[in-house]
């Protein structure tokens, strides 16, 4: 792994952080400092961790495990929804601890394999503090080549078997959500955020919001749009974002509508607008 990556330590943090909540029956949200991630029950107490959650918490994450299945668990796969630090920050650590497999979208393995380094927080996105303090947040790659594993292409998620993967590119090329089509639940990633991710303070504490991705680290805008309104059509019960609170019902359907027909305004930053 990258030393830099692996080393990194970013001080950020909100009130939700080492907190977690059975969302779902069998998915239960815990925040790693200012990210989420989620621990599927799948049966028998065997389950799947989705994304792996900042530098240095391998201790942290596998403590919160245990929590939920006992002492000396393990997954059998870690699914991750793309590669940014903050959700690959542990994934080395935790995948030779549990000596299991890590899936990814092909289109981030360069990101993964050591081969290529994400942009540089871009810090003129019309946001707040973390914006301007995102050019030094880690953006080089990680090496997981010798775990790492490609989701298979009809859209099926190993050990998943009733959620199925959908590519929502833009925030990064292979950026991907988990959706279950017998309750509409959505795994979002970072594809729309439940709160202001540039704003330091609503990310302290967590102010419910409905937003784009966080826009210091957004590579494609008009791909992030198609992706919005691709998981608007699903008409999610319920979602879980990568960063905030998760939302649901009404609420969530209203917003993440006006979200897919007001993106420009809404999430596109000016200095990205066409």
């Amino acid at each position: 792994m990258n030393r830099e990556v692996e080393h990194a330590f970013l001080p950020v943090t909100s009130v939700s952080s080492g907190k977690g909540n059975l969302v779902i029956r069998d998915v239960y949200c815990y925040t790693n400092q200012i990210v989420n991630i989620c621990f599927i029950n799948t049966s028998n107490n065997k389950w799947v961790l989705i994304d792996a959650g900042m530098p240095k918490s391998a201790e942290k994450i596998i403590k919160g495990a245990e929590k939920q299945f006992g002492q000396g668990c393990r997954p059998e796969a870690i699914i991750l929804t793309h590669g940014h630090f903050d959700h690959v920050g542990s994934v080395e650590v935790l995948a030779e601890h549990w000596d299991i497999p890590v899936y990814a979208h092909q289109l981030e393995f360069p990101y993964l394999t050591g081969n290529e380094d994400y942009p540089p927080g871009d810090p003129t996105v019309d946001g707040g503090i973390i914006s301007e303090m995102s050019p030094l947040f880690p953006n080089h790659s990680i090496d997981i080549k010798n775990r790492l594993r490609g989701l298979p292409g009809d859209g099926s998620i190993p050990f998943l078997t009733e959620w199925r993967w959908i590519h929502t590119p833009g925030h990064t090329p292979g950026h991907i959500s988990l959706y279950r089509d017998k309750d509409s639940a959505l795994i979002v990633g970072d594809a729309f955020v439940t709160v202001d991710q540039e704003s330091l303070y609503k990310v302290m504490t967590q102010q419910q919001e409905i937003h784009g991705p966080p826009a210091y680290f957004t590579m494609d805008w008009d791909a992030a749009k198609e992706s919005v309104r691709t998981l608007k059509g699903l008409e999610p019960e319920i979602a879980i974002t990568g960063h905030g609170v998760p939302m649901s019902g009404e609420e969530l359907k209203r917003d993440l509508s006006n979200l897919a027909e007001n993106f420009d305004t809404i999430a596109r930053p000016k200095s990205k607008s066409k």
